[in-house]
């Protein structure tokens, strides 16, 4: 009898396992988690979505709602919001119930202003941390907006920046870096994708091992990576162009790494091509297939990542011309502007994926629109629109 029970208990387990549709291994003391199938909630989703709000559009004649490429979006702790408004260079603020209520920053390069920043963070006490890459720092603005101080020495720039244990910042890749001198060395190694600074700018560690492609381009575009950390200081990284997901503790361990089954293919369809000839550089990037825009952590540990169904088809692709023209003296003006259809905004081309705080896939949601980017904060849930309506559309997690 006993046997058998034994018997029982481990066709059971086995068979869980083939319902959750997870494969476990352990490579070099790290988990590994191969997901495939629709996850352990099946096709029926354990959580939904209420809506709340749509915060900004481009149509809307209210110059504080009209926002152009926002990148970011924050709660602080009286339930306030902020948006980076990247295009606009400004941050501005709502009260809980939507008003506006302030604008803080310009354009330009003096205290308290910004040039296309790229990201936003606000502390327990109500400072921001304002990444500000093309002015190659973070400036840390007091509650009420003003200039407290600036965080330089950051020679490639300001990624997204986000807080981590006490006194630290976590901040990924800014941007794309090429070899415009054809006499420089490429690095011997690749950098590190995450590094951890403290509150003057001084990295204290780095983690999160590059792919080497072997290729400047696909080195770049290959390896970009989407960041996000949690309460604990720990660390969350989805690669749009890699099936990787990956969970790090706030000392810079790995954790676990995880991927799923998808419903296309991840192989390079096109290297791309760096020119360089006298003075100039032209480049045509690689083609590469995408797979995530986004990553956020809810109060329970689970992850949820802004994945595909399918790749964009050509009329439904949007991007940006990036312009840049050098003075006499040095100094240098930078241009974006988005192109593609715009006025298109349906497509069912999104989902949300959720994974436990393991890695483990618990289900997907729909989605019938673009988006860009997600954010989460208690049970506030953002997703962004940056090119197409410039907003952010808010929801309750339910369950």
């Amino acid at each position: 009898m006993k046997t058998r029970t034994v018997l029982m208990l481990a066709a059971f387990v086995l068979a869980a396992a083939l319902v959750a549709g997870q494969k476990i291994e352990t490579v070099n003391g790290v988990r590994m988690v191969h997901n495939s199938g629709p996850g352990a909630w099946g096709t029926t989703p354990k959580v939904a979505l209420e809506p709340v709000r749509v915060l900004g559009d481009v149509d809307t004649p209210d110059e504080n709602l009209a926002f152009y490429m926002p990148s970011a979006i924050v709660v602080d702790g009286g339930g306030n919001l902020y948006v980076l408004d990247t295009g606009n260079h400004r941050v501005q603020k709502f009260g809980p119930d939507g008003k506006y209520l302030a604008t803080y920053g310009r354009q330009g390069q003096g205290p308290g202003e910004f040039y296309y920043p790229a990201w936003l963070a606000v502390d327990a006490k109500g400072f921001f941390y304002v990444s500000d890459p093309n002015n190659q720092r973070i400036q840390v603005l007091t509650p009420d907006g003003k200039d407290h101080k600036t965080i330089k020495g950051l020679e490639q720039g300001a990624g997204p920046v986000f807080l981590g244990k006490p006194g630290e910042l976590v901040t990924g890749a800014p941007r794309m870096r090429f070899i415009m001198n054809p006499d420089e060395k490429k690095p011997a190694t690749l950098p590190k994708l995450v590094k951890v600074l403290d509150g003057e700018g001084k990295i204290l560690r780095e983690f999160g091992e590059p792919l080497d492609f072997d290729d400047e381009l696909l080195n770049n575009g290959g390896n970009e990576v989407i960041l996000t950390v949690d309460g604990a200081g720990q660390s969350y990284l989805v690669f749009p162009v890699q099936n990787r997901i990956e969970k790090y503790a706030a000392d810079g361990r790995l954790l676990w790494r995880a991927d799923r089954e998808l419903p296309f293919s991840m192989e390079i369809k096109g290297k791309g091509e760096i020119k360089r000839q006298g003075g100039g550089v032209s480049v045509r990037m690689p083609q590469m297939n995408r797979c995530a825009s986004g990553v956020a952590v809810d109060g329970g540990g689970r992850i949820w990542v802004v994945g595909m169904t399918r790749q964009l088809k050509k009329e439904e692709q949007v991007g940006t011309a990036v312009s840049m023209t050098m003075s006499s003296g040095g100094g240098r003006t930078i241009g974006y502007k988005v192109q593609g259809d715009t006025e298109l905004r349906t497509t069912d081309a999104y989902k949300l994926e959720v994974f436990d705080a393991g890695g483990a896939l618990l289900g997907s949601l729909p989605l019938d629109f673009f988006v860009d980017g997600i954010f989460i904060y208690g049970d506030r849930l953002f997703l962004m629109d940056k090119y197409r309506g410039t907003q952010f559309r808010e929801y309750r997690i339910k369950g």
